[in-house]
């Protein structure tokens, strides 16, 4: 009995002992606000808890939402961390830090190209609630989208290239107008797509108005479609497109909605931001499922041009999910070796291209100045070779007889547009020579010879090349020129090419 006393007396003289003091929370915890940080990625919040030691918080942002704190933790009184990055393979991570400055939170770090140097203040948790991200679901994917347009490449054009972000409703409409009188249109190029720039804010009720550059969408789809033209527009799965305006992450349907009744007939849906939320194949596939579906719910006809960059074998889904073009790559730039390298290497696998779905290189910069004529005529010429979408890039109103020349060429356009939908390959290489081949309907085939060196070169072509025994019809398609057999060599320019048509 005397030994239960005594341990009941020593459990409860512990119970009302005095409590370890509790460790101190971090002077970082709390809520941070940050107004007046650069759009991208657009730093808006930061939030930072500790408890036993152990710290944990996140930084929000309108580009990639909760951006997670890895490995918090003070040193030498400034808070550290790591940070998931972006796009960079030799960066997986890039660290960040935090100071106190005057009672204010100074915020360092680096996202992909972004570089974030911004201070912040204190704020409350109903600040916390207002500035809260609200994250979006994704659907699981449903039955493959049919789709029975763009038996051939669609041809166009886009304002990227050219005028990035900085278009107007009066320089589309002037698009349009030498779209006519320069004569593409009757040439085949039929699509003038908008891309990144045109967003404004969303009203009330959520949908997507234009900025002050688009007064009115709907007059302006009138006044492409009065001129026998389509018109495309520009979204992104993501909070925020490329160039930082309003994304469509939670509106999707709602948007979809909203380009149908301006009357937009082609979407361009970058992934841009999304690729923060959707980072693998499964994820990038329902957010692109998701848009197809939408813009099917419309009823409205809609070209859907995927572009994200060629990742997890776009070509092998891209129909499955309402797709009729999607990139194989990044964004093509106006020098030959970027051209050259998407061109040449990274113009998708041919397997995936036939009618009503097509491999995307990017766009054309032909007549943007960046190459010479040879150039030009390579690039011309891969991409009629590859059965690509032929969306230019220039500024129609600034089209000189030469750049007209080369983009209007029915030889080479009816290559790119023909009807059996191959896409051509190399079939043989010697030094910088490579020797390409496209199977037509009818027949004939389509042969191309490049030559990839700085200096010019020669190569004979074989009826072997074109899978032929023998070869009795030859066209030059860029001189217009025929023979009855193929010569006993071509002399290639420097980083320039030569196109035929042969039949037997």
């Amino acid at each position: 009995m005397k030994r239960a006393l005594v341990l009941a007396a020593a459990l409860l003289g512990t119970a009302l002992s005095p409590a370890a003091p509790a460790l101190a929370k971090t002077a970082y915890d709390g809520v941070w606000l940050f107004d007046d940080t650069p759009p991208t990625p657009g730093v808006t919040m930061m939030e930072v808890t500790s408890k036993g030691g152990k710290i944990a918080g996140t930084v929000t942002t309108k580009w990639y939402g909760p951006v997670e704190m890895m490995n918090p933790r003070i040193e030498k009184g400034e808070l550290k961390f790591e940070a998931r990055n972006l796009n960079d393979k030799e960066h997986l991570t890039r660290p960040w830090s935090v100071a106190l400055e005057d009672g204010k939170a100074r915020l360092k770090g680096r996202i992909w190209e972004s570089e974030v140097d911004s201070t912040g203040y204190k704020g409350k948790s109903a600040d916390a609630k207002a500035r809260a991200f609200q994250f979006s679901t994704l659907a699981p994917l449903g039955a493959p989208i049919p789709s029975k347009i763009a038996a051939t490449p669609p041809m166009g054009w886009s304002s990227w290239n050219k005028f990035a972000e900085h278009i107007d409703d009066k320089t589309i409409r002037a698009q349009a107008d030498a779209m006519v009188s320069t004569g593409l249109r009757d040439a085949g190029y039929l699509y003038i797509n908008i891309d990144d720039g045109w967003q404004g804010k969303r009203d009330a009720n959520g949908v997507l108005q234009p900025n002050e550059k688009f007064p009115d969408m709907k007059a302006l789809t009138d006044y492409v479609h009065s001129k026998g033209l389509k018109i495309g527009i520009y979204s992104s799965q993501g909070p925020r497109t490329c160039a930082g305006y309003e994304g469509s992450y939670g509106h999707v349907a709602q948007d979809a909605k909203t380009y149908a009744a301006w009357g937009f007939d082609y979407l361009k849906y970058d992934l841009c931001s999304g690729e923060w939320f959707y980072a693998d194949a499964d994820t990038v596939k329902r957010s692109y499922y998701e848009m197809g579906a939408a813009l099917q719910a419309t009823g409205r006809e809609f070209i859907y041009s995927l572009c994200e960059y060629g990742r997890f074998d776009v070509g092998s889904w891209g129909r499955d999910v309402g797709g009729q073009l999607w990139r194989t790559t990044g964004d093509i730039t106006d020098d030959y070796p970027t051209m050259a390298k998407i061109g040449f290497d990274k113009n998708g696998n041919p397997d995936w291209a036939g009618p009503h779905g097509w491999n995307d290189p990017d766009m054309l910069e032909v007549g943007n100045g960046g190459m010479s004529a040879d150039e030009y005529r390579t690039h011309m010429t891969l991409w009629a070779m590859s059965a690509a979408p032929l969306m230019m890039g220039h500024d129609l109103r600034e089209t000189d007889a030469a750049t007209l020349a080369m983009l209007t060429n029915k030889r080479v356009i009816a290559v790119d547009q023909d009807a059996k939908g191959a896409q051509g390959k190399a079939v043989r290489k010697v030094g910088t020579m490579e020797v390409w081949a496209k199977p037509l309907a009818g027949g004939r085939v389509a042969l191309a010879l490049f030559n990839r060196g700085d200096a010019a070169a020669s190569l004979a072509l074989s009826p072997a090349d074109a899978g032929l025994a023998s070869v009795s019809q030859v066209e030059d398609l860029w001189s217009g020129a025929r023979t009855a057999k193929l010569p006993a060599s071509y002399t290639v320019p420097a980083r320039g090419a030569v196109m035929l048509t042969v039949g037997g």
